[in-house]
């Protein structure tokens, strides 16, 4: 159950960390390349009741996206995304409370896990485990994980991007998302 977590974290981002800044480009009216925003991102959630806080980069719908009249900027501002967008993207800045592992789960996306800071630990549903450091990364390909900050003192961070995939088959059988106690972390979201 979600109340079985709790936390320290109480905004973005966890104490401890340096304030992470998002860098948005764009073209002016002499077709040069500008930035247009500046700022640590549209979207943050405290997670499981302060284990965690999420951080949206950015979001976007469709393949390929669709950039003109900045239709994925004004998406990726007004939509704050599920645990993916279905045919479409997701850039997520996660900080994780000192010494906490997540309740397992399974997006149905391909996800790319990179250690920002910190020490994790990702391990499957098969029990097999990986120690990550900063720059290591992940590609999960739709199996059931959880992390787990191996530093009981100082919060962590990893990013996370997530591509939508199609339905995939293991043994014949189709499988599907599962996030357990994450549900209700992203039950209201587009």
């Amino acid at each position: 159950m979600a109340d079985q977590f709790s936390g320290p974290i109480t905004k973005f981002p966890a104490e401890g960390l340096r304030h992470a800044r998002r860098f948005i480009t764009t073209h002016n009216k002499d077709g040069k390349g500008v930035f247009v925003a500046d700022d640590d991102g549209d979207h943050h959630r405290i997670m499981l009741n302060g284990v965690a806080v999420a951080n949206i980069i950015y979001s976007t719908e469709g393949n390929p996206v669709d950039m003109n009249d900045d239709k994925d900027l004004k998406f990726a501002r007004d939509h704050e995304p599920g645990i993916h967008v279905a045919n479409g993207s997701v850039a997520r800045l996660i900080d994780f409370a000192p010494g906490i592992e997540s309740p397992i789960h399974r997006a149905m996306s391909i996800d790319y896990g990179i250690v920002v800071e910190g020490k994790f630990q990702i391990t499957l549903d098969s029990g097999e485990k990986k120690i990550m450091l900063p720059g290591d990364m992940s590609v999960n390909r739709g199996c059931m994980h959880k992390w787990k900050n191996l530093d009981e003192e100082k919060p962590g961070r990893m990013l996370f991007v997530l591509l939508d995939v199609e339905p995939y088959k293991v043994n014949g059988e189709v499988i599907g998302e599962y996030l357990g106690d994450l549900a209700g972390e992203y039950a209201d979201r587009h």
